[in-house]
């Protein structure tokens, strides 16, 4: 025993050392494109990023995410989960301390009495307290290593939560952004529907005066009526979009649809946004930390399975107090106690603790994969949004042109038919062309905005230090 604890404060396993990953300096795509879209200069808060896009609504349902989300609450209780584990993990470095208590009553009997004839009995009493008590000397650190994973876990579980939070902001967003997307392409279907009316009544006046055939009337009619068919379709995408949006925010489906019918705009992408170096980002990205945590906790777990091929020392004892009469356990006479020092060493096992051992290390390089994936996805989302937020900036510039030229053409191809001069396929292919180049640069602007919330995302923002220390509790934000 006594040798054994001259390695007392030696723990056996790996130490955790953070792996030194290389990053690059800047973001290659920030001065590579012709339409810069970010700078590498110092960036504001990220924390509440979605206050810059000036949507009042999207700011009350993100507020209302962050108190009702299911996904929080299911992350929060793992976060109570892990602090409870880490609680049981501490206790093991210290003894543990059982009271004993018995009462018990005998009767027996001492042969017949010599008048009666009668058998005589005998009753006692037995009263019995005592305290037990046990300790496993942690020579060989197994329990320090077990409250090591146990404290990596924890701040695993905090950066899982924070990074909940990135992700339910984004969703949130970006199904707001969504609704807001649809509603304007329903706006425009209705528009060119009404305006393609317009040219079928246009037609049936000509035909009725015997200017064209009825084959233009119909042209006319199969065009509307093709319009029309993409409305139905754009308001089923429009009502699945909105009961995404409840349920992040933990309500029933249809529950914000009044707040939500009277249609927007989308908002304006501002021109540029500082993303700061990698470094910063890999810094600001929970699912980085969560993952560097895991890893740390991973490797502690290789030291608690090693610590098992080790002996492991064990103090024990107990103090008890025995009386014939209630009350009168204090009497000296009936105190025992006793003192016993343990050891237990694995002799032959079959391998059985060499196999824990190379299964847990195993394991730790898994998580130490998982890392550098991590790190290597948060680098490349940033790099994909800092394209598409250029890229998009420059369609939609095209597009812009593109629409204002096909609604000019539209009109002087009507002008133009009213007057005779042309044809009715070239004003049903000027409808056409109308329709489908609104319709795409409605997209590309809600694509803008998308992609503007997958870089704030991609940055790690939705998330601060006061939220991250903050104890998860029922109520916590």
């Amino acid at each position: 025993m006594l040798a054994g604890l001259i390695f007392v404060g030696c723990a056996v396993g790996p130490n955790y050392r953070k792996p030194e990953l290389s990053t690059p300096a800047k973001w290659s795509r920030i001065e590579a494109t012709e339409t810069p879209v970010a700078d590498a200069g110092a960036r504001s808060d990220l924390s509440q990023w979605w206050r810059s896009l000036n949507e009042p609504l999207l700011s009350e349902f993100v507020d209302q995410a962050l108190r009702q989300s299911l996904d929080l609450r299911r992350t929060r209780a793992r976060l109570r989960e892990v602090r409870a584990r880490l609680a049981v993990a501490g206790a093991g470095r210290y003894p543990t301390v059982e009271a004993t208590g018995s009462a018990g009553r005998s009767e027996s009997s001492v042969g017949p009495s010599v008048a009666g004839g009668n058998t005589a009995a005998s009753t006692g009493n037995q009263f019995n307290v005592g305290f037990d008590a046990s300790w496993e000397l942690d020579v060989f650190g197994g329990v320090r290593r077990s409250i090591e994973a146990a404290e990596a876990d924890q701040e695993s579980a905090v950066a899982s939560l924070d990074d909940t939070r990135v992700s339910l902001v984004a969703e949130v967003a970006r199904n707001y952004l969504e609704v807001r997307s649809l509603q304007i392409r329903i706006g425009i279907a209705r528009t060119n529907l009404a305006s393609q009316t317009e040219t079928l009544q246009l037609t049936e006046f000509r035909a009725q005066a015997g200017l064209v055939s009825t084959q233009d009337v119909e042209q006319a009619r199969s065009n509307r009526e093709q319009t029309r068919a993409q409305i139905p379709s754009l308001e089923t995408s429009l009502a699945e979009a909105e009961h995404r949006l409840d349920i992040l925010l933990g309500k029933t489906p249809g529950t914000l649809h009044a707040r939500l019918s009277v249609a927007g705009s989308l908002p304006e992408v501002q021109v540029r946004v500082a993303v700061g170096i990698p470094a910063d980002t890999l810094r600001q990205r929970p699912d980085v930390r969560a993952a560097e945590r895991k890893l740390a906790a991973e490797t502690a777990r290789v030291g608690v399975a090693e610590a098992a091929r080790y002996p492991s020392f064990k103090l024990s004892g107990s103090i008890g107090l025995d009386a014939l009469v209630q009350g009168a356990t204090g009497n000296s006479a009936g105190v025992s106690y006793s003192l016993l020092g343990g050891i237990t060493a694995p002799i032959f096992n079959a391998g059985r603790l060499k196999g824990q051992v190379e299964a847990q290390d195993a394991v730790r390089e898994q998580a130490q994969v998982a890392y550098e994936q991590a790190v290597l996805t948060a680098l490349q989302e940033v790099e994909n949004t800092l394209v598409a937020l250029a890229r998009n900036r420059e369609r939609g510039e095209a597009l812009t042109r593109a629409a204002e030229a096909a609604r000019a053409a539209a009109q002087l191809a009507r002008q133009r038919y009213g007057a005779g001069v042309i044809d009715f396929q070239s004003v049903i292919d000027t409808e056409r062309t109308v329709l489908a180049v609104e319709d795409s640069l409605a997209i590309t602007r809600a694509d803008g905005v998308q992609a503007l919330i997958r870089l704030y995302k991609a940055l790690g923002g939705g998330w601060s230090q006061e939220t991250e220390s903050r104890p998860a509790g029922k109520d916590a934000p």
